[in-house]
């Protein structure tokens, strides 16, 4: 799952906790951060969506948000490497496919089996006549799409606390507790909350400063420790990593649960008061203010509430909120009482990288609405430089069971 969507500062930035006594810690210097520039995207024209009213705030589901019959997907321009890894990312997805419930109200599990049937025999080179042969593009609303982008980040890291490694990584705590308020009413059905238990009472979970000030300090939660705050903050956004340890190994640990605090996009907090100019508010853009700014970074960072605990990942991964693993360019994160979680995607926007199709594997914090998306780009450098300045507006399609349109009467 995507934290924002879902990074803790250093408890020896914050000053506010002390080094705890024991052992002269090990002395190792972590290695230079990053600096990986924002890639220029290559302009294109995004396909027009047929005119249709935009889904009001108050609209809850895909289903209700009104659909419409999209263009014929062989018409749509899929390359045969974009089709190729979506029908991988497909096949993964499957197995949750033909069991998981819709939230958008728009497909049933059965819905999916024929096409899923027919992926484990379909090879690479009829990735495209497949799509085109078992799914109908379905325009949610009025299909203008906005996406994003997130990746998998490598930051300095140790699995033990030692000079330069002494921002805590935390485990969920054992305290933090979810809710199901449909459990308590019907009228509450679908719903939940998360705090924890004080006395008699259940509040709020602490919040991020709270966490870094030293409220789980002492109790063993830490699972690592990594040397830059503020991409350990970046981390928690992406919602999963790597770890480049001291002697050259790779921790990778990937979200565990989130403090139930609303998440705050401080780019945007950031353009509102003037810190950065537009144009200046990507990814890269924002740590560089952070780390040249450090006590003003601290505080503007700290108005995020939001706080997210990891764990280590053994298997393949990064994970998505589907508890499968996602793949680079051909993933996306949106959000799942629009889209259908395992379902493919067309984009057609206004920068060539991300149009092409995708498969919903993933959910973050702030990807809510119809037509939004974050697209996943995978690990490395150029991973970085793509997601960090990843902002693209066109239109949406998903690509549904053919029939769907149908079922729901729609035209």
């Amino acid at each position: 799952m995507r934290a924002w969507g879902v990074a803790a500062l250093a408890v020896m930035v914050s000053g506010c906790v002390p080094l705890s006594s024991g052992p002269e810690p090990v002395r190792s210097a972590p290695p230079p951060r990053s600096s990986v520039p924002v890639r220029q995207p290559t302009a294109a024209t995004p396909l027009a969506p047929r005119p249709a009213p935009a889904a009001s705030t108050t609209t809850a589901t895909a289903a209700a948000a009104g659909l419409l019959a999209g263009p014929d997907i062989a018409s749509l321009p899929l390359t045969s490497a974009g089709a190729t890894r979506a029908l991988e990312a497909f096949r993964i997805s499957c197995p949750s496919l033909v069991k998981r419930s819709d939230t958008s109200g728009l497909t049933r599990a059965e819905d999916w089996r024929a096409a899923c049937d027919a992926a484990r025999t379909t090879q690479a080179n009829g990735a495209a006549a497949f799509f085109a042969r078992h799914f109908e593009a379905v325009q949610i609303a009025d299909g203008k799409a906005f996406a994003t982008g997130y990746y998998e980040p490598e930051i300095a890291g140790s699995r033990t606390r030692r000079a330069g490694y002494e921002t805590p990584i935390y485990g969920r705590p054992a305290d933090l507790i979810d809710v199901d308020l449909g459990t308590f009413s019907d009228n509450l059905k679908g719903r939940s909350i998360r705090g924890r238990v004080d006395g008699t009472k259940f509040v709020p979970y602490h919040d991020r400063t709270a966490i870094e000030q030293g409220a789980l300090a002492g109790r063993g939660l830490e699972i690592a420790w990594a040397a830059d705050p503020v991409e350990l903050f970046f981390l928690q956004i992406q919602g999963s990593g790597r770890l480049r340890l001291p002697d050259g190994g790779v921790m990778r640990i990937g979200y565990a649960s989130q403090n139930g605090r609303d998440y705050t996009g401080i780019g945007k907090l950031m353009l509102d008061r003037g810190i950065l100019p537009k144009g200046q508010a990507s990814m890269q853009g924002i740590m560089g203010y952070l780390h040249a700014n450090p006590e003003q970074g601290r505080a503007i960072m700290r108005e995020n509430k939001s706080y997210v605990f990891f764990r280590e990942l053994t298997g393949p991964g990064p994970l998505g909120a589907m508890g499968l693993p996602v793949t680079g360019r051909g993933s996306v994160a949106a959000d799942p009482k629009f889209v259908p979680m395992g379902a493919p995607v067309f984009l057609s926007m206004d920068r060539q990288d991300a149009t092409g199709i995708w498969v919903a594997q993933d959910t973050g914090g702030a990807i809510k609405g119809a037509n939004r998306f974050d697209t996943f780009w995978g690990a490395g450098d150029e991973a970085r430089a793509i997601a960090g300045g990843m902002a693209a507006r066109g239109t949406a399609w998903l690509l549904l069971p053919k029939g769907t349109l149908a079922r729901h009467g729609a035209d």
